[in-house]
């Protein structure tokens, strides 16, 4: 470091992941293109651990990182993340595409690599099915239109209705003006 120049955490997190990312290319000898690949962080990620995104005018994948999932997880958990995203970047570079199909099991399973990253942050809403021995449940983390209308949307599972509840509050709807009556009721707190 210079006089002068201060190091932010997004300029950690980018750090270490290069870094591990050398370290899984040379290790596995995948054939990522450390090259076309640019790192970047995320301050706003509330769900996804990570995203890697293709450009395909361009070649490039750039890999986005969650702030707080560095700050919730610990490196061994993180470093997994950095794995699953550079296999996406793997797909990008080799086929154009990317998923989460048999071609990147099978290269996941090859660098230790998780298939999903578990979400960090807890969910702010928990829909669950009001059938009678039907036990769907889903989580989300923004107010989508299936919390805030529920009653126009049905069970995963069943087909049945669902509730909506407010995690921090333990407040549920079933309608949309239940949704609207809950968020007024909660004002600040919602």
């Amino acid at each position: 470091m210079t006089d002068g120049e201060t190091h932010t955490l997004a300029d950690e997190i980018v750090a270490r992941a290069r870094i591990h990312a050398r370290e899984v290319v040379d290790e596995h000898e995948v054939a990522i293109d450390l090259g076309a690949l640019e790192w970047t962080v995320s301050a706003r990620a509330r769900r996804r651990a990570g995203a890697c995104r293709w450009q395909p005018d361009r070649e490039v994948a750039t890999i986005v990182l969650a702030r707080r999932a560095y700050e919730r997880y610990d490196w061994p958990a993180f470093a997994g993340i950095v794995r699953h995203e550079l296999v996406h970047a793997w797909e990008f570079q080799q086929f154009g595409e990317s998923g989460h199909g048999s071609r990147f099991r099978e290269c996941a399973a090859a660098l230790e690599a998780p298939r999903y990253c578990e979400s960090f942050a807890e969910p702010r809403y928990v829909l669950r099915c009001r059938a009678a021995g039907c036990d769907w449940r889903a989580k989300r983390h923004r107010a989508s239109k299936p919390v805030k209308v529920p009653d126009q949307y049905r069970c995963g599972a069943c087909g049945g209705g669902y509730e909506v509840e407010h995690t921090d509050s333990g407040r549920t709807w079933t309608t949309a003006s239940g949704y609207g009556g809950a968020k007024a009721a909660l004002g600040d707190d919602w």
